[in-house]
């Protein structure tokens, strides 16, 4: 069973989705023992092969998550600051690298390490007051939870820039414009919308779900030329797998698949 280390992460499985929200009042700051926490959950998560997706939200109606609370930095010590950057890369990357689908649901402000958590995420939906930005630069600082690099991957160098150097926020309709999230609900409608999408991937392999997420991020972090390859390469290894055989035979018998992850 899977268990949170610390009680400012409170998870819930709902069938083979793992809810957690974050709640470290008032604002869902990330501090040390969350992002350990948070990458210990992720890690558990993707061992258990019944879970399918994560979705992520914040406790209450204004913060998803502020970010780092700024408090950890004002004595300027470097051995801090390395401490939390390894914690945040560490969060977010277990977080990107999820065997399943992970999903943010943004109920409210995505600020810093916030939006940086969200962007770890495959699919991210916003409620329309959200406010999203990387304001790390105002206070000398810069994103250094894969922020710099999954913005400009999702939004193109032109926002990117204009959200980190310039320290723009953008609203909910303009991410949705821009390509950084993929859905804007009302107010209260984005963890159940993210849960509805959680379900969707329910109804998929699993096994081919997860060879799928490790080929689209290779589209992003290597030559395509070779992804092509390895597309096809795992096309055919798919076939060595029992959902494979059963959601053909499935299709073709008109029935629901009954899938193993095997």
């Amino acid at each position: 069973m899977i268990e949170s280390a610390t009680d400012q992460l409170i998870i819930e499985q709902r069938d083979h989705t793992l809810q957690i929200t974050i709640s470290n009042p008032p604002a869902n700051t990330w501090n040390l023992e969350n992002l350990s926490a948070l990458q210990a959950l992720v890690e558990d998560a993707s061992r258990d092969l019944d879970l399918y997706a994560i979705v992520v939200t914040g406790a209450g109606e204004k913060f998803f998550s502020a970010g780092a609370d700024l408090n950890v930095f004002a004595d300027g010590d470097r051995e801090v600051a390395a401490s939390m950057a390894a914690a945040f890369g560490a969060a977010f990357e277990a977080l990107a690298d999820f065997r399943g689908v992970t999903i943010a649901a943004i109920n409210g402000y995505a600020m810093g390490g916030g939006l940086e958590c969200a962007l770890a995420c495959d699919i991210r939906v916003a409620e329309s007051h959200a406010m999203l930005a990387l304001p790390e630069a105002t206070v000398g600082l810069l994103p250094c939870g894969g922020g710099t690099q999954r913005l400009s991957w999702l939004v193109g160098e032109g926002w990117a820039k204009r959200m980190i150097l310039c320290g723009e926020r953008v609203d909910a309709e303009t991410a949705l414009r821009i390509g950084l999230v993929e859905e804007v609900v009302d107010r209260g409608q984005a963890l159940g919308k993210a849960l509805a999408l959680a379900q969707q991937v329910g109804r998929q392999s699993p096994t081919s779900v997860s060879v799928c997420k490790s080929l689209i991020a290779r589209a992003r972090d290597n030559c395509m030329a070779s992804a092509y390859a390895q597309e096809r390469a795992d096309f055919v290894d798919l076939f060595d797998s029992k959902d494979c055989a059963e959601g053909v035979n499935a299709f073709l018998e008109k029935r629901p698949p009954v899938w193993v992850n095997g």
